[in-house]
């Protein structure tokens, strides 16, 4: 359907910061009222200078300092994305990602709600959570945390979480701000990206927190800025985020992410996380006293926590809630329902889902997702629950059904510690062994100061928070490997945090790993020949004083258990789960696009074995599935689904629920085609010269990038198959009487299927008379419909001013230029079956 309505006297320049659809105005959030100000201002006159500072930096690693003179409580901090945590079990949500997938700002609100019970039940005031990193990269290790790769869904989102948080009396602290969209040498890299690209892609989510959520704390992320340390950078800190947004709670420093104590307290950072290393009073006494930092910003900066311990009542009642269960049912109740709308199916073939009981009796579950429940990635936000349901258990408990079980694979672990070797390479010893050459350098040069031996090299240990390096040492392992077949050999290497390794065979470079923080395991192939013997070497500099490096070696073929195998065979259809875990995926480091080591070759195996193979992807984001995803008729992201995933993925699977997921970035077919492919890790430069990340893709990231170019990618944004169909009809557009500015989009969506089903209306606009080049399609827009059989419903979606415009750098605010937009209404940034065009003139 196509139509043109003319909307007239809408203005060329729009001056204001909203965010949103779902507000026709929107302002700075207001201050306290001039009674809260006017206590601040007698509380602050009780204070010292030196009990100022004291309560500008942590206290003990997860505290904010108490001050008992003015009834100001000691507050706990706690991690918490997916889970409140501070010590202990606690309920483990999905991954904010699979969040994101709902597209359910509703069930955000929920699980804000259910988060903030669980932080009161532990005595948690501030949560840090939620991130609203954007998804730039597949390989980004805390993609899993974020809220995927467009803005307006990611605010969508993020207002809801805070909201609900922030209702139960939990500070919300959104992070991390700003441009962290890598794990990849963190502490180290500048992400550059010019002012128009900040502003439409990077900094919604966070002026949604603000401006509309009024988050109490934003956290500064590890990351440089265009040469500044984030903590430093006053643009972004006083002048977006304090000016121009209005922000009046706290702003942090990510742990350890401070690095000047002086130009981190000019810039607007209010608080140092974990403690004062820098902003303490050996720093800041002195550049008081000169003039360097003035009065002034201190008390701005205690004013601040000040003003949100008031606004949440931390000093008028106990942080811990007694009342509040741990193990909460009505938090279990909120994680299941998360699990059961996140899940998205890419692939169904010859509808082999759901199941069909009348002729699948038999079900094998293979793979190393399968059991135990892989509930969440890892690094911080990581939560161990009370109790978890594995996919195995959850396939276990369906009646009728026989379940067959196997892993699959080898575990890495088990491949680090199985490895043999033969002997060192000048043949002293004449066990099974390796040589392990200690140098007392960096270069391996001279003599070796020890000479040790070991049965195999598997040290390797997922930590990367580890004391640096006392000494100076290079570790060299020697050793031959025989191997006992013809064949390809998976040679699997692990180190951890800044070290840096180089494998050799027979003398030739086959693995090496820079040395930088951030790194997942390796592994690449080789082809050997049974009986002939191979050098190997691994050259390794330690960033700790105890190693933590592993190498294992295996025909691939021996990877994958016979069982497994014999199992599929045996089987009416079969249930692959792979993925990572959280030593895989991480925070503190980037992984793998493709696959961890042997899934590429046990889900072929498997499809070989059995043609209804069903693969359940548990990840944070894309993986490469070029090896495999031609051979399976069903193919399922179940992201990390949080303790009660196999619960969630056993409905799913039984046709008791239609999946309702739908992807909150584009899936595309391999790296080469994504558009940060050429400029997502920097370019190498000399030591002690800062690394440089460009965004060079500027606004045209993921499916903008796609629909702008006419090309296809492997699933769109927006994309997912539900067990029904779904049709579009009767786009109309018409002028909001209440808004000048403002207009309604409004249509019908039926489910024209034969089961109850949800979709997700998608709006997305192209202005393709812009004086600048904008995306061909951008959400703007969107409202998830559960429906029955053969029912329709009627939505009317508002469009603003703010979804026609696009920040002008040299204006340096929000243009609309007058011409014909387009306005696209359907469920994926590809299929928009209705559409219309909407001329927009100046006054």
């Amino acid at each position: 359907m196509r139509g043109t309505r003319k909307i007239a006297g809408l203005l060329i320049y729009v001056p204001f910061l909203l965010l949103t659809q779902s507000l026709a105005q929107s302002s700075a959030p207001p201050s306290d009222d001039a009674v809260m100000e006017r206590k601040i201002d007698s509380l602050l006159a009780k204070l010292t200078l030196d009990e100022k500072i004291q309560l500008i930096g942590g206290d003990a690693g997860t505290y904010i300092y108490a001050e008992p003179k003015l009834g100001f409580p000691r507050l706990r901090l706690s991690d918490g994305p997916v889970g409140a945590h501070p010590d202990g079990p606690s309920t483990a949500y999905t991954a904010g990602i699979a969040l994101a997938a709902s597209w359910d700002p509703a069930l955000a609100f929920s699980i804000g709600e259910a988060l903030g019970n669980d932080a009161r039940a532990q005595g948690v005031s501030y949560l840090l959570g939620p991130g609203v990193n954007i998804y730039r990269a597949p390989m980004c290790g805390r993609n899993f945390e974020y809220f995927g790769e467009d803005p307006y869904l990611a605010s969508r989102t993020v207002v809801g979480y805070i909201e609900g948080i922030q209702s139960r009396g939990v500070v919300a602290t959104v992070k991390h701000y700003a441009l962290n969209n890598q794990e990849y040498s963190r502490h180290d890299v500048s992400s550059d990206a010019d002012e128009r690209t900040l502003r439409e892609i990077y900094l919604p989510a966070f002026e949604a927190a603000v401006r509309e959520a009024r988050v109490g704390a934003v956290m500064d992320s590890y990351n440089l800025i265009d040469g500044e340390h984030a903590t430093q950078n006053k643009w972004l800190n006083l002048e977006v985020l304090k000016k121009d947004w209005g922000f009046d709670g706290v702003l942090m420093s990510d742990w350890a992410a401070t690095y000047d104590g002086v130009a981190a307290a000019n810039a607007g950072l209010d608080l140092e996380m974990p403690n004062p290393d820098y902003m303490n009073r050996t720093t800041l006494l002195p550049a008081i006293r000169s003039g360097v930092v003035s009065m002034a910003t201190i008390d701005d900066k205690v004013r601040r926590i000040l003003r949100i311990s008031l606004r949440f009542g931390f000093g008028d009642r106990p942080q811990l809630d007694l009342s509040i269960p741990r193990d909460n049912p009505e938090s279990r109740a909120i994680a299941l329902q998360e699990a059961r709308e996140s899940i998205i199916l890419l692939k169904n073939e010859g509808t082999l889902l759901p199941l069909d009981f009348t002729k699948i009796h038999t079900l094998a579950v293979i793979g190393p997702a399968a059991w135990p429940a892989n509930t969440g990635g890892g690094g911080s936000s990581y939560v161990t629950p009370f109790d978890a349901e594995s996919i195995l258990r959850g396939l276990s408990s369906l009646r009728g059904l026989k379940v067959l079980y196997s892993p699959g694979v080898i575990a890495v672990q088990d491949l680090y510690n199985a490895t043999k070797f033969d002997r060192p390479l000048d043949g002293a010893a004449e066990h099974d062994t390796v040589e392990i050459d200690t140098f007392s350098n960096r270069d391996f040069s001279g003599m070796p100061g020890s000479v040790s031996y070991a049965g195999n090299v598997a040290n390797w240990r997922p930590n990367e928070w580890t004391a640096a390096v006392s000494e100076k040492q290079s570790i060299r392992y020697k050793a031959t490997f025989t191997p006992q077949s013809t064949g390809a050999y998976i040679f699997a290497t692990a180190a951890v945090a800044s070290d840096s390794y180089r494998l050799l065979v027979d003398g030739k470079l086959l693995i090496q790993q820079p040395g930088h923080e951030s790194q997942s395991p390796l592994w690449t192939e080789l082809d050997l020949k049974k009986d002939v013997p191979i050098a190997v070497q691994l050259d390794y500099l330690p960033g700790a004083d105890a190693p933590r490096i592993s190498l294992g070696i295996r025909a691939v073929n021996d990877l994958i258990s016979p069982n497994a195998r014999v199992i599929a065979a045996q089987a009416d259809a079969v249930l692959v789960a792979v993925g990572y875990d959280s030593s895989l995926e991480s925070e503190g480091f980037d992984r793998t696009y493709r696959l961890p080591f042997a899934q590429d070759a046990l889900i072929d195996t498997i499809a070989t074995a059995n043609k209804n193979t069903i693969v359940a992807l548990v990840a944070g984001g894309e993986v490469d599935t070029r090896a495999w995803l031609g051979h399976v008729p069903a193919f399922l992201q179940l992201w990390y689904p949080g303790q009660e995933g196999g619960t969630a993925v056993a409905e799913i699977l039984s046709g008791e629920r239609s999946p309702e997921g739908k992807l909150p970035f584009t899936f595309v077919g391999s790296w080469e085609e994504n558009p940060v492919h050429d400029h997502y890790y920097a370019a190498p430069v000399a030591p002690g010269v800062t690394p440089h990340i460009r965004y060079e893709e500027g606004v045209f990231l993921g499916y903008r990038y796609f629909t702008t170019n006419g090309k296809k990618p492997l699933y769109p944004f927006g994309f997912g198959l539900t067990y029904s169909d779904f049709r579009f009809s009767n786009l109309s557009i018409s002028p909001d009487a209440g808004a000048v500015g403002n207009f309604h989009v409004s249509f019908d969506i039926a489910n024209i299927g034969a089961r109850p089903a949800a979709d997700v209306a998608q709006l997305y606009i192209g202005d393709p008379s812009a004086k600048v080049k904008r995306p061909a399609k951008e959400l703007k827009g969107f409202e998830k419909v559960r429906l029955d059989s053969g029912q329709s419903k009627h939505v009317d979606l508002i469009i603003n001013k703010r979804a026609l415009s696009y920040w002008d750098e040299q204006a340096h605010d929000w243009i609309v230029d007058p011409g014909v937009f387009k306005v696209y209404v359907g469920d994926s940034s590809e299929n928009t079956q209705l559409t219309a065009d909407l001329t927009v003139t100046a006054p």
